[in-house]
């Protein structure tokens, strides 16, 4: 018997001692997939996988199939013949595209063409740059022409000053064909200048190819209108938010069924990521965030008759669901991730309920890997709440032990944070470096009820830093938190966050991290590009002076104003390109800092936006962020 232990606790030992942790070098050595869609006859998956080379300092993609009911996934050098192309038009006789066509004078050249070496920039109004690009007068607008031909397309918003597909993110879901091919539905925010850069007001719009007329689908709404597409009985549904300027507004599934529009989900407390229709067009299947995980939900359509709408979420537990791809018999196929792994596709059977993991891009690779720890617990708030809040421990924890312990303050404001796996912001990652990372489910985060989510608007220094104080208060009183060692890190609001808590801590926190944060209120309205954000979330302008929200964001609210309390040394990121969060704010919060005489750094990448996205700046990302932390935690 004891020879049988004592081997067994050396094979324990040896395994233990064989395994690695996650490394911000292989972190970036991960496959990234990404669904493509179900093949056309629907027993294959087709999916990419994008790898990043840190030496060539860009990323190659790969394509793969892998049946829907299992088995092993096959490289494909072309995924034109294997997918449905929904650019074509029902009959097949039309293809539909998008291209950027200049239609504004801008340039110093437009105006003075003699004047060839000009690199003058001239506005009239906002709108004049958007996330990482300026505006030199160019749109994304879409156009039709015959298939399989080399006809010049007809361009259907005929010269405006508009973009389809929106600008920066938006692709070829932005527009569809009716079922019928008569008409190209396409979505459209036709604002410009000023108008523009101060409003969400998104519409689905409908040209009709034989007419040539343009009809406004959703004219009566003033939010967002997104994600349009038609159920298999054809119907119109899309995504719609109510309010203009709210970017975060509760996102509803809405149905347009004989002239009558039907809010799915509108009374149930939640708000909608993606979705897609039943094969029978009798049901809606959709993502959402809730309780810190997102899961997959159903709704019913009624059509005429009196049946009751119900929403039922069908799955739970901590992981992600991310995009739906489609159906196969009772499957439904999806992709999936948590805290410890990347996303992957998945099966979900939803008679048996139950998963069936597809793709294995990265599970040899988790496979020598100690993994970190997830542990969900609820935190009563100041004002009575129970607030859950996400525990990441470090692989081979030992509770016997003290950890550094690491207050991650999440951006958005109002994105979820939930069992996500990012490549900057990577848990596993911290938590394998040796931290104990608390991620709280502060006000603002979606997936704990819509009045939840909108607490933090003209609140940013409110309600929500009592719930991060709370939370490491809370969690610091595990004998396994090393109490005289608490960081604080965060990007974008959680940026923000960092650096409204240096100034509000009593020195709970050692030392603080801040990417791309909003350091400065006043300054922030005067350069961010997308004025709505601001104009919603501060309660208007700085020169509002009758207006009490309003002048509580540029002042008890604003960080800029606290710089006096900074008392521990504080680490900067700030990308060059970054026009929602502008350069000045890094620059103003690292300045503040060196002038008062607190240990800081300043960590710029000219070529970088709100994000990190080259490889080898990554790798400089995490490689300062870990050293920080060593010099001063």
């Amino acid at each position: 018997m004891k020879k049988v232990l004592f081997t067994t606790l050396i094979m324990m030992s040896l395994n233990a001692i064989g395994q690695n942790v996650m490394s911000p070098e292989l972190l970036w050595k991960l496959g990234r997939v990404s669904a493509l869609g179900l093949s056309k006859d629907e027993k294959n998956v087709v999916f990419k996988v994008s790898t990043p080379s840190i030496e060539e300092n860009k990323s190659h993609s790969k394509f793969y199939t892998i049946p829907v009911n299992g088995g092993n996934a096959t490289e494909v050098t072309n995924t034109k013949d294997l997918l449905k192309d929904k650019n074509i038009s029902p009959d097949g006789k039309f293809l539909v595209y998008n291209e950027e066509v200049k239609i504004d004078k801008v340039l110093g050249k437009d105006f003075y063409p003699k004047l060839t070496k000009s690199d003058a920039q001239i506005y009239d109004g906002l709108d004049y740059r958007h996330w990482d690009t300026w505006n030199e007068g160019k749109f994304n607008h879409v156009f039709y022409k015959e298939n399989k031909t080399d006809a010049v397309g007809i361009d259907i918003l005929k010269g405006e000053n508009f973009d389809s597909p929106q600008k920066p993110f938006g692709g070829d879901e932005d527009y569809i064909w009716s079922p019928d091919g008569k008409s190209i539905l396409y979505v459209c925010k036709k604002k410009a200048g000023t108008d523009y850069a101060i409003s969400t007001n998104t519409n689905i719009y409908e040209y009709n190819l034989e007419t040539q007329k343009t009809t406004n689908r959703t004219e009566d709404n003033l939010g967002y209108d997104m994600a349009p597409q038609f159920s298999p009985t054809g119907n119109l549904s899309w995504l719609q938010m109510k309010r203009d300027g709210y970017e975060a507004d509760k996102n509803d599934i809405i149905v347009e069924f004989k002239g009558i529009k039907t809010n799915l989900t509108a009374n149930w407390d939640g708000t909608v990521d993606n979705f897609i229709w039943s094969k029978d067009g009798k049901n809606v299947y959709f993502v959402a965030p809730v309780d810190g995980t997102k899961q997959l939900f159903t709704v019913n359509f009624p059509g005429v008759t009196r049946i009751a709408i119900q929403v039922r979420q069908l799955t739970k537990g901590d992981f992600d669901v991310n995009d739906l791809v489609g159906f196969a018999g009772d499957n439904i196929i999806a992709t999936r991730s948590d805290m410890n792994h990347a996303s992957e596709i998945f099966s979900y059977n939803l008679k048996k309920n139950t998963w069936t993991q597809l793709s294995n891009v990265n599970t040899e690779t988790y496979k020598t890997l100690a993994l970190s720890k997830t542990e969900k617990r609820y935190v009563k708030t100041t004002d009575g709440k129970q607030m859950l809040v996400w525990v990441i421990l470090p692989p081979n924890f030992d509770p016997a032990k003290k950890y550094p312990t690491l207050l991650y303050c999440q951006g958005g404001p109002q994105s979820a944070l939930t069992q996500s796996y990012s490549f900057r912001w990577n848990f596993q990652l911290m938590a394998s470096q040796g931290y104990v990372v608390v991620a709280p489910n502060r006000r603002g985060m979606p997936g704990h009820g819509v009045e939840w989510n909108e607490k933090i608007s003209k609140d940013w220094g409110g309600q929500v830093m009592d719930d991060y104080l709370v939370a490491i208060d809370d969690v610091a009183k595990e004998n396994y938190v090393d109490k005289s060692r608490l960081g604080c890190v965060g990007a974008s609001y959680g940026g923000y966050s960092v650096f409204y808590l240096a100034g509000i801590h009593n020195n709970r926190f050692k030392t603080f991290i801040a990417h791309d944060g909003v350091f400065n209120t006043v300054s922030m309205l005067g350069t961010t590009e997308e004025v709505f954000f601001n104009n919603w979330d501060f309660g208007g302008a700085y020169w509002e002076k009758d207006n009490a929200v309003a002048q509580k964001a540029y002042t008890t609210f604003n960080p800029a104003t606290m710089v006096e309390k900074w008392n521990k040394p504080i680490l900067i990121y700030q990308g060059g390109k970054d026009y929602r969060v502008p350069i000045g704010q890094g620059q103003e919060a690292f300045q503040a800092a060196q002038l008062r005489g607190i240990k800081s750094r300043f960590v710029y990448f000219p070529e970088e936006n709100h994000w990190v996205l080259q490889p080898q700046n990554a790798q400089v990302w995490q490689g300062e962020f870990f050293k920080w932390l060593k010099e001063t935690l």
